[in-house]
């Protein structure tokens, strides 16, 4: 006997619909996870009752798709998802249904839900209704389609993607007429928009297993969605810094940075370009010489392609980018790589270039990453230092300047990187007095020439 600890509004919700003749129980993700022992980030709950009915039993409400049967119930400044219980018409774009019917069968609306574990309803009175033995695939760590699988991934082709998306989040394994149907279908993929597809590949990406990419790419998922990894995973590197192909070193270093978007879509990026910009010399030793230009240019181009912020894609191109830079050991050097690569990003270019080495041969490491302790080591006393490496940083601004009788224009600004320049080499030369005494001379310099 299957015990949940449902919340006390919740629990109230149901007890209210029920009360009123109604059948009512929490359902799909939140059961799911309240088994496994994880706290439920929603709690979803699905009703006999027809969207009016339930707004005639709660005083606040919104209709948040009440054409599909979804009223949102507020509870002080909670909201609640309540469905009606729902059979999906004929599925035409794999996509969306063509109309949705409410009905008053629990079963048949457990039955149009995408797999086992996620097709369970729950309430206190009765216990746990599992009718596709989900609790089951639990135990056994199994993603397997509520009833035929090919009619399921014909319904929505996302959930080909949902799949291997909660492999990955749980650790489990697709069942196999599951997989079959991924692989036979995996096409459908392009009729989904490119939102729902970033959506599913960055929750991916962020779960425990973001290798779990590889098996996107062995059941054609990523041929549909990022053809440009599949090319990574047909280029060999015979190079003794690598052992695998590039799509299987990407898959690797995926592992080893924090499940944060930026970093792993960085890690998932970072060599995108090799395909590319491959060359083997006369000892049969490749090369790629530019992966990282090429890369950034390739990752402005995937993620436009897959509706990604502005942000995200500033932030991923330059990782990307510099993800190969390696400054000297001084404070100089280290101070201008991050000028170069920014104040913001330098943290996380430091952990993508030990995720990188991280993922190449053993015996190539060590020295790489006691070269990277030491280039953090002397960035974190940049840092303890407040030593100056941004214009944001310079002890005198553009309006100091202008006060100074330099004028505005684009003159000022070569005179502030001037600026700049000398501080990064000096740090001890940001000051005001010796800035201002060094920009006039700069500006008399650039007049007398």
């Amino acid at each position: 006997m299957y015990r949940i600890d449902v919340p006390e509004k919740v629990e109230h919700i149901i007890d209210t619909l029920t009360a009123a003749g109604h059948e009512a129980y929490a359902v799909g993700g939140c059961v799911r996870d309240a088994l496994l022992g994880r706290e439920p980030a929603d709690w979803d709950i699905t009703t006999s009752a027809s969207p009016y009915e339930v707004k005639a039993l709660f005083s606040r409400t919104i209709d948040t798709g009440i054409q599909h049967g979804t009223v949102t119930v507020m509870l002080g400044k909670e909201g609640f998802e309540v469905t009606t219980y729902r059979v999906d018409g004929e599925y035409e774009d794999c996509r969306h249904p063509k109309e949705v019917k409410f009905t008053k069968s629990l079963l048949e609306d457990l039955k149009r839900r995408d797999f086992t574990i996620n097709a369970m309803a729950y309430n206190p009175a009765e216990g746990l209704i599992d009718e596709f033995d989900g609790a089951g695939d639990l135990k056994r760590g199994i993603i397997r389609c509520v009833g035929d699988a090919e009619a399921r991934f014909g319904e929505d082709a996302l959930r080909m993607m949902r799949a291997v998306r909660f492999g990955a989040q749980l650790g489990f394994e697709l069942e196999e007429q599951t997989r079959e149907a991924v692989k036979k279908l995996c096409e459908n993929l392009r009729k989904v928009s490119a939102e729902r597809i970033q959506t599913e590949l960055v929750k991916m990406l962020v779960s425990p297993h973001p290798d779990r990419i590889l098996e996107a790419w062995e059941l054609g998922i990523t041929g549909v969605m990022l053809p440009e990894f599949d090319a990574c995973m047909a280029c060999m590197q015979n190079n003794p810094h690598h052992m695998d192909t590039v799509g299987e070193h990407i898959a690797n270093a995926l592992q080893y940075v924090e499940p944060d978007k930026v970093l792993r879509l960085s890690m998932l990026l970072h060599d995108i370009g090799k395909p590319q910009t491959k060359t083997t010399d006369a000892n049969g030793i490749d090369h790629f010489y530019g992966h990282a230009q090429v890369g950034e240019e390739l990752t402005a181009k995937i993620l436009r392609r897959l509706k990604f912020d502005n942000d995200t894609i500033r932030n991923v191109r330059r990782l990307v980018l510099h993800h190969d830079d390696r400054p000297a050991t001084t404070s100089s050097s280290v101070r201008r790589a991050a000028n170069r690569i920014g104040a913001d990003l330098f943290p996380l270019y430091l952990n993508v270039c030990r995720a990188d080495i991280l993922a190449q041969t053993k015996e190539t490491q060590e020295s790489k990453l006691q070269n990277l302790s030491e280039i953090e080591s002397i960035y974190e006393q940049i840092l303890e230092k407040q030593q100056c490496f941004t214009l944001k940083q310079l002890a005198v601004t553009g309006r100091d300047l202008i006060a100074e009788g330099i004028p505005a224009g684009p003159r000022l600004g070569e005179i502030l990187e001037k600026l700049l320049e000398e501080v990064l080499e000096e740090p001890e030369k940001n000051e005001r007095e010796w800035l201002m005494s060094r920009a006039l001379e700069i500006y008399q310099e650039n007049i007398n020439l």
